[in-house]
């Protein structure tokens, strides 16, 4: 304690520790009041008179026992240095451990944010690499290569030439059919490893979608350095694998065209490739270079995959009926179903547009199954009007390849509720001649429901007597090539009565194709021809415009509907 005095309310000392009588406190001070009021107040200050250094100053009320009144004021001195210094050792050790605390927080915050930054950009990249890649192959996807491709393609117009190849797995389906579609995947996964490895340093590959592969060729400059690589990249891929204890080789088509020489953007030369490609899968050469002279493009299959799996979905696609007229009266016995499609932007496509595409896609089978079902649907509404019309479908090869084909057909026929012999199935030649016995069996299997099978487009194909004596077919229907040429061929003249001849020996029905005038409807009824098609007859149309023609005979029919006898254009072979 620096000093202790006693005050009276009057502010006058009454004592002192050391005797003074100082007058430092005034009676008027508002703490002096405060603490004569029965309070205590506590103020630093610096006064030297009592002591160096800063003091804490206590003023408080002294009270008496035996009263309990306040007889004055306590005036308190205590030294202050020690306790600042305390204070202030203590301020600074706060504001260290606030500022460690505060740093080490920052460094978490830090590490998190990096942590956390880090991550974000490797999900990123891997959703960038998904959206870009194959998922099964590891390959970059039809996006990256389109990119890609547009690159390459904008170099080549500034003199850096090259080339891309649409490259499509023959018979794949068949490892798909065979071994399961884990083999298949095996095999695409291998393709896609062999395709990378035989290329050059700056090549690109890429998998496109199912069986396809796309590749881009930078520096192409000629078709030989080209070829020479491309066959390279053809022997690679047909080294013998095992898949499933099963040995095979990979054998491919490869469609090349080269920017800017056959196009100068991506589409067109897309285009070009997949045109080329189809063309070496028809002939022998497996790898074939796009050359303008062979016609115009067709589209490209991809997109017309892509557009018609919508299609399909949309319900975009519609029939029209041909329809079967008996040449001994003209009157329409039954009705081909010829698919259309209503392309929102390219207008009504026929199938010669989109069934190639079909076939190598695998969506010929539910396309099949969609005609078969409306077909049957629209026979039934005929039928509830009184019109006896049959109605027949194409199927394909591979609808025939199919096991469960005949059962699916079935199924069909007993959803719609119609009976198996107002459906008729036509089958191509060239189908048949596939694999003799798998077609074989699903022919009859076809047939002991009670279905009639034609073998259409007949003479052009590679039906053995055998086979034709062997099937269970009902009817043959003679290809357009002979019957147009009735008129002014001795040989097509000869071919058609000996087709005529040999149907009704085996207990066929005998229909021409093709029928476009009508010297050559009189010449095939007078050869005994049963019936006939063609735009002498009447065009493709949807079934109620054929329903309101009277199914009179032939004459009448033309006096009441003489527009329906021209032929004014050749007819379209018919297909699904």
């Amino acid at each position: 304690m620096a000093r202790l005095r006693l005050r009276s309310f009057t502010g006058q000392v009454v004592f002192s520790d050391d005797g003074g009588q100082h007058k430092g406190l005034s009676s008027k001070s508002s703490a002096f009041r405060a603490a004569a009021g029965g309070g205590t107040r506590a103020a630093i200050l610096r006064d030297p008179r009592v002591a160096p250094g800063q003091l804490i100053r206590v003023l408080q009320p002294v009270v008496a026992n035996a009263s309990g009144r306040a007889t004055g004021v306590l005036e308190v001195y205590l030294p202050y240095d020690a306790i600042a210094a305390q204070v202030q050792t203590d301020m600074r050790r706060t504001v260290w451990t606030l500022a460690a605390g505060l740093a080490c927080l920052y460094l978490l915050l830090a590490l998190v944010s990096w942590y956390t930054t880090r991550s974000l950009r490797r999900h990123a990249a891997q959703r960038e690499h998904q959206a870009l890649h194959d998922g099964l192959t590891g390959l970059p996807n039809r996006e990256w290569f389109r990119a890609t491709a547009e690159k390459a393609v904008g170099q080549g117009s500034i003199g850096e030439p090259g080339a891309l190849v649409l490259v499509d797995l023959d018979r794949f389906k068949e490892v798909n059919d065979t071994l399961g579609h884990h083999a298949g995947d095996q095999l695409l996964r291998l393709v896609g490893h062999r395709l990378t490895e035989s290329l050059r340093t700056d090549d690109s590959v890429a998998r496109l979608g199912g069986d396809e592969f796309g590749l881009v060729l930078p520096q192409a400059t000629d078709q030989s350095s080209i070829l020479a690589l491309l066959t390279r990249v053809r022997e690679e891929l047909a080294a013998e694998i095992v898949l499933d204890s099963t040995s095979l080789s990979v054998e491919a088509s490869f469609g090349v065209a080269f920017y800017p020489q056959d196009a100068d953007n991506v589409e067109e030369l897309l285009k070009c490739a997949d045109a080329a490609m189809y063309q070496g899968k028809r002939g022998a050469a497996g790898i074939v270079f796009y050359d303008s002279a062979d016609g115009p493009l067709p589209t490209h299959s991809l997109t017309v995959h892509r557009e018609l799996k919508l299609a399909l979905e949309r319900d975009e696609l519609v029939l029209h009926y041909q329809p079967k007229v008996d040449l001994a009266n003209g009157a329409i016995t039954g009705v081909e179903a010829l698919v259309r499609w209503a392309h929102p932007q390219r207008g009504l496509l026929t199938p010669a547009e989109f069934l190639p595409a079909a076939e190598q896609s695998g969506l010929i089978e539910p396309l099949t199954a969609w005609v078969i079902r409306r077909a049957l649907r629209d026979q039934a509404r005929w039928a509830a009007t009184g019109i006896p019309w049959t109605v027949a479908v194409n199927v394909s090869a591979h609808n025939l390849e199919s096991a469960a084909f005949p059962d699916a057909v079935a199924a069909l026929l007993a959803e719609m509720g119609i009976s198996s012999d107002r459906l008729h199935l036509e089958v191509t030649e060239t189908a048949l001649a596939l694999d003799a016995k798998i077609a074989a069996q699903a022919v009859a299997a076809l047939a002991e429901q009670g279905i009639a099978i034609a073998i259409d487009d007949f003479g052009i194909g590679y039906t053995s007597l055998f086979q034709l004596r062997s099937l269970a077919v009902a009817e043959v229907k003679i290809d357009r090539v002979f019957v147009s040429g009735v008129e002014h061929n001795d040989h097509d003249r000869a071919i058609v009565r000996s087709i005529i001849d040999l149907g009704h020996s085996l207990g066929f029905l005998v229909t021409a194709e093709g029928v476009e005038s009508r010297s050559v409807a009189d010449w095939l009824t007078g050869a005994g021809c049963d019936h006939a098609q063609g735009y002498y007859f009447a065009r493709p149309q949807p079934w109620p415009d054929l329903a309101q023609r009277d199914p009179t005979p032939r004459d009448a029919f033309q006096t009441l509907h003489p527009t329906h006898w021209a032929a004014p254009e050749r007819s379209e072979r018919s297909s699904t």
